[in-house]
């Protein structure tokens, strides 16, 4: 018979993991916003993640106004570039 000293630390180490486990799980739904997270991103993906900032503020909020705020038309993701070196 196996006395119960010897089980104390097997549960602890177990309880352990649970707890990292759920720091961890909880940590990445914080990141997200509460929803799942994305995988498999492509670069359409990464666009629309982009314009979904420039519209909201925030990367994974998507807005469902017909009319984009004012500021959007300022924030455009193309950048200025010379075609003709001078």
């Amino acid at each position: 018979m196996i006395p119960f000293e010897a089980l104390l630390p097997y549960g602890v180490i177990i309880i352990m993991f649970g707890v990292a486990g759920t720091g961890m799980s909880a940590a990445k739904l914080l990141r997200e916003g509460g929803n799942k997270p994305r995988v498999h991103r492509d670069a359409w993906d990464k666009m629309m993640m982009e314009r979904d900032m420039r519209l909201t503020k925030e990367y994974r909020k998507q807005s469902d106004e017909p009319i984009a705020p004012e500021e959007f038309k300022t924030s455009s993701v193309w950048r200025a570039s010379r075609i003709w070196d001078d």
